[in-house]
């Protein structure tokens, strides 16, 4: 589909927001819980900075992801809305 196609699609808008969402929220989810706890175990095998790196995950590197993923989030969703048309 054309991108002056999709213009006035709330239903693809809302499927590509929630897929970008849900994506995002994925990537947390394993950065966070995964890397600091599930995978703990394995990432301790290797540091950062003189410090097991599920523990380095667990504290501090899950928060970096979060920052990133904010930036992310932003410019794909400003992207979605000039695809889109919608003004944010």
């Amino acid at each position: 589909m054309a991108e002056t196609d999709r213009r006035g699609d709330r239903k693809g808008y809302w499927r590509a927001t929630l897929k970008l969402t849900l994506s995002l929220l994925g990537v947390w989810f394993l950065v966070s819980y995964g890397a600091g706890i599930l995978f703990q175990e394995y990432l301790d095998q290797f540091s950062i900075g003189g410090a097991p790196l599920g523990f380095w995950f667990a504290q501090q590197g899950s928060i970096y992801v979060f920052v990133v993923l904010i930036f992310v989030y932003c410019f794909a969703m400003n992207r979605l809305e000039r695809i889109y048309g919608v003004e944010g």
